[in-house]
């Protein structure tokens, strides 16, 4: 054990440098009178692209902003108009507020030219009861008890089967109408051969890489060593979005790509939400100062064609990446739905021996987020220069804090990601490096890496 953390400590060294080198932390406010055009604020640090996600949902304008202009706001005002105080949040940087005859005004942020304004900003939550559980309409997760003839009994219900998980008895029942859904239930909840019937939510896309110029990503330097021996190898699932091919740095790293949502015919001119979690991991086990590692990657695309993805689907992924040989599973990715069918699977992983590292989200919420909530599962969030990151999400007790921002290259460009997703990724890279090492249980690696790398007070 004391040899293991001697180990450890150059590699959290090096990620705890990483993260001071992210944006300020603060709890940013924005305050904006709608009806008397007046702003307050107090600014420490703010990223401009938070900042901007904040005068966007406040303000009710469409932004858009130069991709890869990065300037912190550090100021504090109250009562101010709004002219005077965007002079004061953007600084040096140019703007323009673009009435619309047909729609909301468009605001444009940029360095020389507004034609660069070509970012579109998404508005921030307003607070964290926005935040609410989405379930997937016309469907319902059924757990039978073994033996049972779910053919049958869906046929009985005018139900189609849709997904399953044989490893726990669970079908995915699509029905009709609602109508339909809630008489199935009824019945469904009478029935003696039925163990559980519960909803199926949906897990929304995590925010795709944004383009960034004038700076340059970190080079992957890592080659791939053969695999040890079973009882010391390490593979990581990552359970997250369809990732394209990534070029001849990364792509030695991934094994066979699985998809359990369909085909996806994405662009593969942009990079996906896993095509950021790759160099994240990737750049993780590289920060220790090794050239190779045995650890690869088994990425599972739980979206498919859809822009959304739901919890029985992400549960079947985490069972795909297991059953093709993942030790540890990367779930960048979640959503407010209290799902069973999770809880049943991240158990199951665990008395398997396979551990789940998943993310706590980036609302600012209170509410509880999942997989990362269930008690099988290390939730893991974001840290800004020691302290916690102002968009992470507090309704969930994370055992773990990490850097939340990434810089890759792809296609010749530089990308950046932010977030907890990015913050799981990279935790999950540091614990595979310390355990194929060291050939380290997780019992050992997991409570290094709480002790090392603990989440700051809020």
């Amino acid at each position: 054990m004391q040899q293991i953390r001697r180990r450890l400590l150059p590699l959290i060294f090096l990620v705890t440098s990483w993260a001071v080198a992210a944006a300020e932390p603060t709890t940013n406010l924005l305050t904006w009178n709608a009806a008397g055009d007046r702003v307050s604020a107090d600014a420490r640090g703010w990223p401009l692209l938070n900042l901007l996600e904040a005068i966007a949902a406040q303000s009710g304008w469409q932004v858009l902003v130069e991709p890869g202009l990065e300037q912190p706001a550090s100021v504090k005002f109250k009562n101010l108009p709004y002219s005077e105080a965007l002079r004061l949040l953007l600084g040096d940087l140019n703007y323009a507020l673009v009435p619309q005859t047909n729609g909301v005004a468009r605001f444009y942020v940029f360095r020389t030219e507004q034609a660069r304004a070509t970012q579109v900003v998404r508005a921030a939550p307003d607070s964290a009861t926005d935040v609410q559980p989405r379930r997937v309409p016309n469907e319902l997760i059924v757990r039978v008890k073994p033996g049972t003839d779910i053919v049958a009994l869906a046929k009985s219900l005018g139900a189609k089967v849709v997904g399953t998980i044989s490893e726990l008895n669970a079908y995915r029942l699509q029905f009709a109408d609602e109508d339909a859904t809630e008489a199935a239930r009824t019945k469904l909840l009478a029935n003696p051969e039925v163990a559980s019937v519960q909803d199926n939510y949906y897990v929304d896309p995590p925010r795709a890489p944004q383009v960034l110029g004038g700076v340059a990503a970190p080079e992957i330097k890592l080659t791939l060593d053969p695999p040890k021996q079973d009882a010391c190898k390490v593979v990581i699932g990552l359970v997250d979005s369809r990732l394209p091919n990534l070029g001849p740095q990364m792509e030695p790293f991934i094994l066979e790509r699985i998809s359990v949502a369909g085909p996806s015919t994405g662009d593969d001119s942009q990079p996906t939400h896993a095509s950021s979690m790759v160099p994240a991991i990737l750049q993780a086990l590289q920060a220790a100062g090794k050239s190779s590692t045995s650890v690869p990657i088994i990425p599972v695309d739980v979206f498919g064609a859809s822009t959304s993805a739901n919890t029985f689907n992400v549960a079947v992924g985490m069972i795909a990446a297991a059953n093709k040989g993942a030790t540890i599973i990367n779930a960048s990715l979640g959503g407010y739905g209290n799902s069973p069918i999770l809880s049943d699977t991240t158990r199951l992983l665990a008395s398997k021996n396979i551990a789940v590292f998943a993310a706590v989200g980036n609302d600012a919420s209170t509410k509880p987020f999942y997989p990362a909530a269930d008690p099988s599962v290390t939730a893991i969030t974001a840290s800004e220069r020691g302290r916690l990151a102002a968009y992470a999400n507090v309704g969930t007790v994370a055992t773990i804090a990490a850097p939340g921002t990434v810089l890759f290259s792809y296609r010749g460009q530089t990308y950046g990601a932010q977030g907890t997703s990015v913050s799981t990724a990279v935790a999950t890279g540091v614990a595979a490096g310390i355990a194929d090492a060291n050939c380290a249980p997780w019992s050992q690696v997991i409570p290094l890496l709480q002790k090392q790398m603990p989440v700051p007070a809020p």
